[in-house]
């Protein structure tokens, strides 16, 4: 004698399905003593999004990078995040556009809010000039996947900038990436020695050819345009340098 079998129809399970899902968004809330399905284990990562060497059409070669370091958990982290560049053959140290050390909370599905202080100059040399920052950024992934970090800063001196970048991580093959890049900047005080005016700053955009050998190692090729507006053009006009350039770049993308 074959034992029964029990069935159901594609339109049961749906049913079912619905019946779970109406009863999840009632709000129901598990007893206070219950413990947590899931445990949080704090993780870190770091990621070197640029690590390149440039050749501008005007100006010095320069070795430039960008990266983040993270450690913490789903909902809280802590953050330590790095730009700058070391311009070849003008005898000078490396120099910080920014140096952040930031708490983050998430706040929305793919949005963090991060908090903390920054610096910028060159460190470890006495000829640079230098300055620390409050920092309030917003960082996420928005519509259409565009990776978007949005910066306000006040300096010690009271200096308020703010600045915003996009990218966006378009997939030609499984291991070929083309990424187009905009980065723009502003400040509403001026800052001479930095090279910042009032006003609009900066206008920079470009594209990063990657192919992954790995999944973490990824050597690309690109080229971006610059230009500078108002009075910081003003400055650089100045000091003999160019409001505008056409760069073309050469390095790598790694994570771990």
């Amino acid at each position: 004698m074959k034992s029964p079998r029990f069935t159901l129809s594609a339109t049961a399970v749906w049913t079912l399905a619905v019946a779970f899902t109406a009863q999840a968004d009632d709000g129901y809330d598990a007893p206070a003593d219950w413990p947590s399905p899931m445990t949080e284990h704090a993780v870190g990562s770091v990621l070197v999004d640029r690590l390149e060497y440039a050749w501008p059409e005007d100006g010095e070669e320069a070795l430039s990078w960008d990266f983040q370091a993270w450690y913490g958990g789903d909902f809280q982290r802590l953050y330590v995040k790095g730009e700058g560049e070391n311009t070849q053959g003008d005898g000078e140290d490396a120099e910080f556009e920014s140096l952040d050390l930031l708490y983050s909370r998430l706040i929305d599905d793919f949005w963090e809010l991060q908090g903390g202080v920054g610096y910028q100059g060159g460190l470890g040399s006495e000829d640079h000039p230098e300055r620390y920052f409050g920092v309030l950024t917003l960082q996420g992934l928005a519509p259409y996947r565009f990776e978007t970090e949005a910066d306000l800063r006040v300096s010690d001196d009271g200096d308020l900038s703010m600045s915003l970048e996009q990218e966006l991580d378009l997939r030609l093959t499984q291991r070929l990436y083309l990424q187009p890049r905009l980065e723009v900047a502003a400040a509403l005080d001026d800052a001479p020695e930095f090279g910042v005016g009032d006003g609009l700053n900066s206008v920079q955009t470009g594209l990063r050819l990657r192919y992954e050998l790995h999944r973490k190692f990824a050597p690309y090729v690109g080229a971006y345009w610059k230009k500078l507006y108002a009075q910081t053009a003003d400055l650089a006009r100045d000091s003999g340098g160019s409001t505008e350039d056409t760069v073309v770049v050469v390095g790598v993308r790694m994570w771990f």
